[in-house]
């Protein structure tokens, strides 16, 4: 699978159910993470021209859950942050396994679980367990 860098890509996680007005009723939502928006990213290391992305890159801030503004039902959190749970663990970037497209993601503070479905890039390809 092609590996995540800062150059772009996203992460969908659905369902992402929040607490909505005007009754706190749970209503399912779809929760996109731009990956342009991660931070810390690997700094030196370059893929297409964006720095790279390992498991301690987190996106602070996600969307699509906006109208949910009592919180998620799990986490009590609404547009909060996405951070990846799997990766190449035979590829290490600064101490961390890299990510890359199809990696598990848990968005909304866990309140959603996805996983990148756009690419970051289409060059770089990381083929590892």
């Amino acid at each position: 699978m092609f590996a995540n860098s800062q150059v772009g890509g996203t992460d969908v996680a659905s369902p992402d159910v929040c607490l909505t007005p005007p009754l706190p009723a749970a209503i399912a939502y779809t929760n996109s993470a731009a990956g342009n928006r991660a931070i810390p990213n690997v700094q030196n290391v370059l893929l297409c021209g964006g720095p790279a992305h390992n498991m301690g890159t987190v996106v602070p801030q996600t969307s699509g859950d906006g109208p949910g503004v009592v919180g998620g039902v799990g986490s009590g959190t609404v547009m909060s942050s996405s951070r990846h749970v799997t990766g190449a663990n035979t590829v290490i970037l600064q101490g961390m396994p890299v990510t890359r497209m199809t990696s598990t993601s848990k968005q909304n503070s866990g309140n959603a679980s996805g996983s990148r479905t756009e690419p970051s890039q289409s060059k770089v390809v990381v083929l590892s367990a």
